[in-house]
């Protein structure tokens, strides 16, 4: 197989012979031979080659150097030069064509299949680069993220019309130079600048991409980027240089702020309407106003105690404050008579957490709010209503509700009684612990008792937290 396709241009026959002679020994395919200029540029239309030897002096009226010029410009053909002209001049004029090699006459074979084969793998290298630009000038040209790359050495050999509007850059002035000279980067917590190519271009570690930097350009602009850094490899996998991404994030920290703001609104409007729900219905049970409100106190503290985290803490609250919503549908003399009910009467104040359960059945929580409206009047050992659940089949919101809820009532006026103190309350938990209770439940909130850790009046709200996140979950938990 040959190793590469040469042409020759040489106006000595002899030589051109000698030559062809030594390339086919070499495995080298010699695809034609030139004595003039036109000639060349010719035969390398025709046959494409891989290579030119190219004799500096030649007949007709382009000399070597004029040709490889056209060839070059026309073909983006690789160039080694023979000749016996060594002087400057001649020199000088020879390397404005970018040769890959020359050949000084007479030379040896090694001479010939050192240079041959070094200008085939600088030609090789050259292409792989080219098409590397070329894939970055058409994939990244159209990019808003500002996109460079560089060579081995660091200098920077591409920028994307973004890079160079967003650094402020002239692109003759840009290319070429090292990247500490066109920006720097700074860390933005802390000020610090990363100056070293090797730690701009590779800020984060192993990371990927780097946040939360701050780029410094030449003319002083600051920006808030992200940095992603990747190697640039040639087919064989060798190292070419660096492909990096700067993104401005200035944009991107303004709609992150918006949307902050935007979901703290979101949040103070869905307090409003649960405490105004909550509110419609405590309207029409006077005697029992801020039930709702000091039950949630209750079931936050204790929840707290158990060591829930915050999310489902809020939801907790939710269920708490809305707890009693169905009785809006209890006729308010039922809810305000001061005597003992019937039981027809009971009927409907026990309907109250079915009705709550429809009412919120249709509103997409992030937690199992309406589920807990329905169990929170369930017992540990199935004597509850309105489905006589039992143990874990009552949903933890329901059990931590069941005790806040008891707890609150027995301690509080009624219409039909005066208070039974918080002893007696307390008592109730400790006697139904495990039976009527959820045990945890009730022994964390005998404890808050006990310690005086918690009052109704003195406690806040999970909402009243710092530590809690607004509610950003799209998922309705509900069964």
């Amino acid at each position: 197989m040959s190793k590469g396709r040469i042409l020759i241009v040489e106006d000595e026959t002899i030589v051109a012979l000698d030559v062809r002679a030594r390339l086919v020994r070499l495995d080298y395919e010699v695809v034609g031979h030139a004595v003039t200029g036109s000639k060349a540029v010719e035969l390398a239309k025709a046959t494409k080659p891989d290579l030119v030897l190219m004799d500096v002096m030649l007949e007709g009226g382009m000399d070597g150097i004029e040709t490889a010029t056209l060839l070059r410009e026309s073909y983006n053909l690789p160039v080694v030069y023979i000749t016996a002209y060594t002087d400057q001049k001649t020199l000088d004029r020879a390397k404005h064509t970018n040769p890959l090699g020359y050949l000084t006459k007479p030379f040896e074979d090694h001479e010939l299949a050192l240079t041959v084969e070094m200008a085939l793998f600088k030609h090789k290298a050259e292409v792989r680069l080219q098409d590397n630009e070329r894939l970055l000038s058409t994939t990244l040209g159209s990019l808003s993220d500002a996109v460079l790359s560089t060579d081995t050495e660091g200098r920077v050999t591409y920028l994307n019309p973004a890079a160079l509007a967003q650094l402020g850059l002239d692109k003759r002035t840009a290319l070429g130079a090292e990247v500490p000279a066109l920006f720097t980067i700074r860390e933005q917590e802390t000020g610090l600048p990363v100056s070293a190519l090797e730690e701009i271009c590779n800020p984060c570690g192993s990371h990927p991409m780097c946040e939360d930097m701050l780029l410094r350009t030449a003319g002083g602009l600051e920006l808030p980027v992200s940095i992603s850094v990747s190697p640039l490899t040639g087919v064989d996998g060798s190292f070419q240089g660096r492909v990096m991404v700067l993104r401005n994030v200035s944009l991107k920290k303004k709609a992150d702020a918006d949307l902050r703001a935007s979901m703290a609104a979101l949040r103070t409007t869905f307090r409003q309407t649960v405490r105004a729900l909550a509110s419609m219905a405590e309207k029409r049970d006077p005697y029992t106003g801020g039930h709702q409100q000091r039950v949630a106190r209750l079931a936050c503290a204790i929840g707290r105690e158990l060591g829930l985290p915050p999310d489902p803490l809020e939801g907790l609250e939710v269920a708490a404050i809305l707890h009693d919503v169905g009785k809006i549908y209890v006729p308010a003399e039922i809810l305000s008579k001061p005597a003992r009910l019937s039981h027809m009467e009971m009927g409907l104040m026990k309907a109250h957490p079915e009705v709550g359960f429809e009412i919120l059945r249709e509103v997409s929580f992030p937690w199992p709010v309406a589920r807990a409206v329905l169990e929170h009047h369930e017992r540990m050992d199935g004597s509850g209503y309105p489905g006589g659940l039992k143990g874990p089949d009552i949903c933890l919101e329901a059990r931590i509700l069941a005790v806040a809820d008891v707890v609150e009532a027995m301690s509080s006026h009624r219409p039909y009684r005066a208070s039974l103190g918080l002893p007696a309350a307390l008592e109730e938990i400790e006697n139904g612990s495990g039976r009527l209770y959820d045990p945890e439940a009730a022994e964390a909130c005998l404890e808050l008792m006990h310690s005086a850790r918690f009052s109704f009046e003195a406690s806040s709200t999970c909402w009243d937290k710092a530590e809690l996140q607004p509610p950003l979950a799209a998922c309705n938990l509900e069964d």
